[in-house]
């Protein structure tokens, strides 16, 4: 137990650390490489809770997947960093505030009172033949299924939302219609030419 926590808590001074320098840095790619080293440390804290599942589902999805996508948008827009700087000092005092007041709620609610070894018990070893993965299901589809459903449809619909409002016609790009390619018939596409033959002495002269 005494080598865990040690873990616990190296995981967690570079995760809070990480976290800090994510909001805290000026060039967006080193913001973007502090989130993924960020997001694996909460993926070694997970591991040490025995949710395999969600650490290997946040490494392979959000370091993966997301955090690429963005360094590769950032490194291809070639975002210019000064006109993001002004006005850096205008708003920081309302920035400040807005960071005491989440510390302060924090403080409240994660507080010794609400969470300690007395109010939730450490967690329980489990066996060789424990799945994360199907407790996590049993979990999900039984007690949290209409939650679970209604995240997915409101999912849903943001998706349908946000197609529909980056879907521009343009009137000078050239599209396809894929009914009339499959409505294609042979004789509309290939003309046959029938030529008399003829022999080499003919045509030479």
């Amino acid at each position: 137990m005494a080598f865990e926590l040690i873990i616990f808590y190296i995981f967690s001074t570079i995760l809070v650390g990480s976290a800090l320098a994510v909001i805290t840095v000026r060039n967006p790619i080193y913001a973007a490489l502090f989130l993924v080293l960020a997001f694996f440390t909460c993926a070694g804290v997970w591991l040490l809770l025995e949710a395999e599942f969600l650490a290997i589902t946040l490494v392979l999805v959000y370091v993966g997947a997301v955090m690429v996508l963005f360094l590769f948008v950032v490194m291809m827009l070639d975002i210019n960093l000064a006109p993001l700087k002004e006005g850096f000092i205008r708003f920081l005092p309302v920035g400040v505030a807005v960071g005491v007041i989440i510390l302060i709620q924090m403080a409240m609610i994660l507080g010794p009172e609400n969470f300690g070894l007395e109010k939730f018990a450490m967690p329980v070893g489990q066996g060789e033949d424990y799945s994360n993965t199907k407790a996590l299901g049993r979990i999900l589809y039984t007690t949290y299924v209409y939650p679970f459903e209604i995240a997915a449809v409101i999912l849903l619909v943001a998706i349908i939302a946000a197609i529909s409002l980056t879907l521009r016609k343009r009137p000078d790009s050239k599209k396809q219609n894929v009914a009339d390619q499959v409505k294609v018939r042979r004789e509309d596409r290939v003309r046959l030419v029938k030529m008399p033959a003829t022999k080499k002495d003919e045509v030479q002269s």
